[in-house]
């Protein structure tokens, strides 16, 4: 996926003084650089309780499996029992911790975050886990996701007397959460903090030394429980309870609540709201979940070479050889030359000496990092052909299919175009593994504006002109949602329909749903508890 985006819900900070009444106090890093706008970026979640075993190595191993997920920092915080830990640095896992750190955060068990970067900066306000020390205990908090709501809490809070040190929605959701345990219990507190946000999240929480997961009644980010041989964990996805020899035993449901027992023998289950409909993010199973992790019971994998199947039967071409952009094009595009190997374009069963070629047309440089990370478009442009080299030999004299999950801006595809043409393609056809991003994502993807989005005034036909392809096809909707076994009012669609699954301002919704009301008073919502 490449490219960046305009953050579309920032969350500005404001100070204030400290309430009495919660006398609650956030500790966390100063920006650096400037405020960012709000933690609307994707995010990687951990949290592990064990019997007796230190949980920070587990928790540091863990957040290596989900590096793909956040890049701009990590973060661990733990608790011995007695007192929290934290640690929060800038940079990928392996330069956030070195063995001092880890040894450090003492305690059997304990919750990590990873972040990724915004556009055009990279600052430490938003760092996480949250710490937060108030009347009751201490607070940790990751969060995956983003709050559609959060500016109007953020105020309220504000005007009781919470002082805030970000700009992000994960402090407003500890500083709520805080709140409301000094008036309830940890289940009903909560449920009344899930009353009143309203937005995606996946949350792994430190509350003293006990360890939540919480995923949002929509279910719109990733969350699962593994067992491990002497506790349990909770983490974004699967492949992070692999890392540890552990077994999945499930996804977090939507609107759940998960506990796990301090001394890792296992876990109470809270269904503390209930919707008729989800809303899972199908672009997980598109692009950000890794291949090998189980995600909402489908194995990402065989999501992808299904997708890339569909897209054969969609809008296939005839050309000599398919390549994969790498490396998230890998898997439809395997799917989708198994699929050109069993049936013509047109639907006709395929000779056994009339095959397609799938061969790695494109070789990463893997010491360059994601085009759409960079701050400028010229270096975006310029990244591309260096982290990007063509086989000559597969390529030259061929007509060439490539296979990428999405199209953002259209810029890296266009210079994908003209470095095939330039190693000697003789056609070049471009497939792409998801329908036309027409929306901004406002749930915590990495997204450009509708002004960048390059499908948000065009035609296909006018995309593909502007990529300069022969030809240019895209996955449909439908394809997606039955792929993927759900209804589409079981997915979150928004940035490729431009309706989505929560009341945000200014946008359509493709169901019924309203944000919870803010009365200024301050006052939970106690309904059910």
């Amino acid at each position: 996926m490449p490219d960046g985006r305009e953050p579309p819900n920032p969350t500005p900070g404001r100070a204030a003084t400290h309430s009495e009444q919660t006398d609650a106090t956030s500790t966390h890093a100063e920006p650096t650089g400037g405020v960012a706008s709000g933690p609307t970026e994707k995010c990687g979640v951990v949290g592990v309780a064990l019997d007796g075993r230190a949980a920070a190595r587990p928790l540091y191993y863990s957040l290596y499996a989900l590096q793909h997920r956040g890049q701009e920092s990590a973060g661990i915080v733990t608790h011995d029992g007695f007192q929290q830990h934290s640690h929060v640095e800038m940079g990928l896992v392996g330069d956030a911790f070195d063995e001092d750190d880890l040894d450090s955060l003492a305690g059997a068990a304990g919750i990590g975050h990873v972040r990724y970067p915004t556009s055009g900066g990279v600052n430490t306000c938003c760092a996480q886990p949250f710490s937060v020390s108030f009347k009751s205990g201490s607070l940790g908090l990751s969060h995956n996701g983003n709050l559609v709501n959060a500016d109007e809490i953020r105020e309220e809070l504000a005007e009781l007397g919470h002082a805030f040190t970000s700009s992000g929605d994960t402090e407003v959701i500890a500083h709520e959460l805080a709140r409301n345990l000094l008036e309830a219990d940890l289940v009903r507190a909560v449920k009344r903090t899930m009353n009143r946000i309203h937005g995606s999240y996946s949350l792994t929480i430190m509350h003293d030394e006990t360890v939540l997961a919480v995923r949002d009644p929509q279910g719109n980010r990733p969350l699962c429980i593994g067992e491990l041989a002497d506790g349990y964990a909770v983490a974004s996805e699967s492949a992070a309870i692999d890392t540890l020899g552990g077994d999945l035993v499930r996804d977090v449901r939507p609107g759940e609540l998960v506990v796990l027992n301090p001394d890792g023998s296992g876990f109470e289950s809270y269904q503390l709201v209930d919707q008729e409909t989800t809303a899972h993010c199908f672009f997980e199973h598109v692009y950000f979940a890794r291949p090998d992790s189980i995600v909402d019971d489908t194995l990402v994998y065989e999501a992808r070479r299904n997708l890339g199947r569909k897209l054969w039967a969609e809008s296939g071409v005839e050309t000599d050889v398919v390549l994969p952009v790498p490396d998230s094009g890998r898997s439809f595009a395997s799917g989708y030359a198994e699929a050109a190997n069993e049936t013509t374009a047109d639907g006709a069963p395929r000779s056994d000496d009339d095959g397609v070629e799938f061969a790695e047309g494109l070789m990463k440089n893997r010491y360059v990092g994601r085009t759409f990370i960079m701050p400028t478009q010229d270096e975006r442009e310029r990244a591309v052909r260096l982290k990007l080299n063509p086989i000559k030999s597969t390529i030259e004299g061929r007509s060439v299919t490539i296979i990428d999950d999405s199209i953002v801006r259209g810029t890296t595809s266009r210079q994908l175009v003209s470095l095939l043409r330039d190693a000697g393609a003789e056609e070049v056809h471009v497939r792409i593994g998801a329908p036309p991003i027409v929306a901004p994502c406002y749930m915590g993807i990495d997204m450009a504006s509708r002004d960048e989005l390059i499908a948000a005034d065009r035609s296909v036909d006018e995309i593909r002109d502007e990529i300069e392809a022969d030809s240019l096809g895209y996955l449909s909707i439908d394809a997606i949602a039955d792929t993927l076994d759900a209804s589409r009012l079981d997915l979150c669609l928004g940035c490729v329909s431009g309706e989505y699954p929560y009341d945000i301002d200014g946008e359509a919704t493709d169901r019924d749903v309203q944000r919870p009301v803010i009365d200024g008073e301050g006052s939970p919502a106690r309904a059910d508890d």
